[in-house]
């Protein structure tokens, strides 16, 4: 995860969210490509490596969904405060927008 904007870059991050502890690690912890990939706990299976590509694809789809809802929220949002009769002063002051 690119920890300055949030967002979704490397199959890690999907491995990462489908079972909890330590259940996966890297052969080559330097170069963490899907063919360095090794599962340390016998009872999980590997996933492919077209899972682990779609599965990064779905949360970079699903975190960019979010972030554009929220943008979509905060301008109707405001528009409502307009229609109230707040002027954009006021809406500043309220939500500091």
């Amino acid at each position: 995860m690119n920890f300055k904007t949030g967002e979704y870059d490397h199959i890690e991050d999907y491995l990462a969210q489908l079972h909890t502890g330590q259940w996966f690690g890297w052969s080559d912890s330097k170069n963490k490509i899907y063919a360095n990939l090794i599962i340390h706990d016998d009872s999980k299976t590997k996933p492919t490596e077209q899972e682990c590509i779609d599965g990064l694809a779905q949360l970079q789809f699903d975190y960019d969904t979010a972030k554009a809802n929220a943008v979509t929220k905060k301008a109707s949002g405001k528009q409502k405060l307009k229609d109230l009769g707040l002027d954009d002063d006021e809406i500043q002051a309220l939500i500091g927008v």
